[in-house]
């Protein structure tokens, strides 16, 4: 799946916190926007309340279940910068994605 293909399936199924704006930062791969509170997914880059950074590798393990998101975050592997209540609940978007 390409960042694009993650993006159009995330607006699909409105992968989204209501009211919450949550960056995904792939780094080199650039980024996909969830704004909850316009209701879209965007490769838009912008201010969040929430930024979850994490390798576009380790992201693909984790949406297919290989890479759980509490061991990512644990090891390293995924960082979190704002409100953490936000990355909590990314569980359920990735829930979504499945």
């Amino acid at each position: 799946m390409t960042k694009q293909e993650l993006a159009t399936k995330m607006q699909e199924n409105q992968a989204w916190l209501p009211g919450k704006k949550v960056k995904i930062d792939f780094g080199d791969e650039g980024v996909v926007m969830l704004d909850g509170a316009a209701e879209q997914v965007s490769e838009d880059n912008g201010d969040a309340d929430t930024t979850i950074k994490v390798s576009w590798a380790d992201w693909q393990a984790m949406t297919e279940g290989q890479l759980d998101g509490m061991t990512a975050f644990m090891t390293g592997k995924l960082k979190v910068e704002g409100d953490m209540s936000n990355a909590m609940q990314l569980q359920g978007v990735l829930a979504k994605l499945r």
